[in-house]
């Protein structure tokens, strides 16, 4: 049991390695698309919890409040990346003439 716990860790302390070393050379441009793809993989964590915790017959208390965590994170950042990359689009939309505002007051 102990064995498979320690692979585990090891495996997602070196995925944060790993992640975070390629994220750190993403230039700027590339940000958007970047984050469309992690509000999907976020998307999919969501589900997951949502089915795990659907289908589990008697689920204890520590896996009950993992897979909430799971479900409350994975829609904070489903939501904040939407909003981030709705703020980013933005950014590209051309700015309205200050004529044409002031004749539709």
């Amino acid at each position: 049991m102990y064995t498979e716990l320690l692979a585990n860790i090891a495996i997602l302390v070196l995925s944060g390695f790993v992640g975070f070393a390629v994220i750190s050379k993403v230039p700027n441009t590339l940000h958007t698309p970047l984050m469309s793809g992690t509000n999907a993989i976020h998307g999919i964590v969501v589900l997951g919890a949502l089915v795990t915790l659907g289908k589990m017959e008697d689920p204890s208390i520590g896996i009950q409040i993992i897979l909430f965590v799971a479900l409350v994170f994975g829609t904070l950042n489903v939501v904040g990346g939407f909003v981030v990359t709705d703020r980013m689009l933005g950014m590209f939309k051309g700015k309205k003439p200050v004529a044409a505002e002031k004749a539709g007051k």
